[in-house]
This record gives C-alpha cells, sequence and structure tokens, in this order.
C-alpha cells in the first residue's frame, strides 16, 4: 500500500518494534506476539500486514537496506576515484558495525538480497565502479569488481561481529579495505583521458601485443577504436 494509506501507520510501528526486539534480544526475540504487544497491536494484525513471520522479517531487512542506502554518499565525479572507493567501503562496514543484529539479519540469508532496496544499493556501487572503470582504474570486469567489494565488506563486519570484544583489531578492517582496493584497481590509470575516446586510444594501442584475435579481427577492431579515439 502506498505511503498515507491506511495500513502504512500500524506498519511502520510494526517494523520499529521488531527492530528493537531484534536489536535488544536478537532474532529470537522476535516473536509475532512480542511484536504485535511491543507495536500495541493484536497478533493477527501482523499476519495481515506481513503474511507470516518470514515476511516480517523480510520487511524489517527492507528497512535495513533502505535506511543503508540513505547513509551513501554519491559524488557523480569524485576528484578521487580511489579515496571514493575506500570510504564508500568504509560506509558499508561502519553501517554494520553500528547496526549488528539488523545487518546479520540483512546479509546472512541469501533471499534477503533480492529485495528492492538492496538493487537499489547495488546500482549505486555498479555506478561508482563504472566510474572507475570509466577512468581506467579498474583492473577486472566490473561484475567481478562488485562481488569483490561486496563480499569483503560483508566478511569485515560478519567476521568482526564473530569475534569476541579483546580481539577486535582495527587492523583486519584496514588490511581487507586495501586488499579490496589492490584487488580491483591499479596504481595508476590505464586509461589517461576518461571516457570512450581515451578508452579507445588506450586499446587501440595495446592491439598489437594481443594474440586472441584473427587479423581480419584486429583489422576490423582497430577500424572501430579510430572512430571513437576520434570523437575525443
Amino acid at each position: 500500500m502506498p505511503p498515507g494509506g491506511r495500513e502504512q501507520p500500524p506498519r511502520q510501528r510494526v517494523i520499529e518494534a521488531a527492530i528493537d526486539l531484534l536489536t535488544r534480544g536478537g532474532r529470537d526475540a522476535v516473536t509475532t506476539r512480542a511484536v504485535a504487544d511491543a507495536a500495541g497491536l493484536q497478533p493477527p494484525a501482523i499476519y495481515r500486514l506481513f503474511g507470516d513471520k518470514d515476511g516480517l522479517l523480510d520487511a524489517v531487512a527492507e528497512y535495513g537496506f533502505t535506511a543503508f542506502i540513505a547513509t551513501k554518499h554519491i559524488d557523480p565525479n569524485p576528484p578521487d576515484p580511489i579515496a571514493d572507493l575506500r570510504a564508500g567501503w568504509d560506509v558499508a562496514v561502519e553501517f554494520g558495525l553500528a547496526n549488528p543484529a539488523l545487518y546479520t539479519l540483512m546479509y546472512t540469508e541469501p533471499t534477503r538480497t533480492q529485495s528492492a532496496a538492496f538493487k537499489a544499493g547495488m546500482e549505486i556501487l555498479m555506478a561508482r565502479i563504472r566510474r572507475l572503470a570509466a577512468g581506467g582504474w579498474l583492473r577486472v570486469d566490473e561484475e567481478l569488481a562488485a562481488q569483490i567489494i561486496h563480499a569483503t565488506a560483508r566478511g569485515a563486519v560478519l567476521t568482526w561481529l564473530s569475534l569476541p570484544e579483546d580481539r577486535r583489531n582495527p587492523a583486519l578492517l584496514t588490511t581487507l579495505r586495501e586488499s579490496m582496493v589492490t584487488a580491483i584497481t591499479n596504481e595508476r590509470p590505464a586509461v589517461q583521458t576518461p571516457g570512450p575516446a581515451g578508452a579507445a586510444r588506450a586499446l587501440r594501442a595495446a592491439l598489437p601485443e594481443q594474440t586472441s584475435l584473427s587479423g581480419g579481427e584486429q583489422h576490423l577492431l582497430t577500424e572501430w577504436l579510430d572512430r571513437l579515439a576520434s570523437e575525443g
């Protein structure tokens, strides 16, 4: 139901009550009766709003992904794309450490990452990766880069949360972040001029060294790259 509908206020109360119970008592504390009592509703209202407990937990996870997106700073043209990558990774990890129970619910079940809010967050990440690629900074393909960024951030948070407090070393987070940066980026941009023209020039210059294309294929690709390069 759209925002402002009759069900929206109780739905929001239920989600907030569930998050409070989750934060204070863990997942086992999030029972339909406890959530209904905390939200000032009868248990049948939970089923009308969310279908069942799993539906409620899905809604809580969606709320978490939406809250995470709100913490992201989006710069369409960052002066330092590597620093922007580090900052984005730090924001993701900081959100997880600040919301341990909610983050665990969001990321320990694969089905949670099918939500609309999660996909919106991935679109923001892919845009950041695309800027790296366009500037010649990316050393792996965009899909693998996204997987590495996501896996290292999630692994960092879940590993940190699994450790006793006296064994939590901040160097773990820094090392994982820098490993991610090293794995997906070049030390210097491979393309000196950002955009299609610069990328075309860089690829054209490297063509003589490749062996995977036939002579005819290389000739055709060179023509295409010449056209793109001339547009710059």
